[in-house]
């Protein structure tokens, strides 16, 4: 069985994510981003080849966090935005 991409942290918001893509072109180039380094994450992590040095790893998580906490802002706005509509 494989193991699951920890990097995939927001697999529970997808209809979200892809709103937000559609009307923020922005958004989606952040998010296709935040996908391509979290995919090469998980395979450098999960590689049987050369070994990788550590701080180029931890400057990829890095990078991978600060996406996250910019995707996880728009989400919280998006959400509130679709909140407040409902109101």
């Amino acid at each position: 069985m494989k193991r699951q991409n920890k990097y995939r942290k927001f697999q529970l918001q997808q209809k979200n994510i892809e709103a937000l893509e559609k009307e923020n072109s922005r958004f989606k180039r952040v998010y296709s981003e935040y996908e391509n380094m979290s995919n090469e994450l998980w395979n450098l992590e999960n590689s049987k080849g050369e070994p990788v040095p550590d701080d180029f790893i931890n400057a990829m998580v890095l990078q991978t966090s600060y996406l996250e906490d910019e995707i996880e802002d728009w989400l919280l706005q998006f959400n509130q935005k679709k909140t407040d509509i409902k109101h």
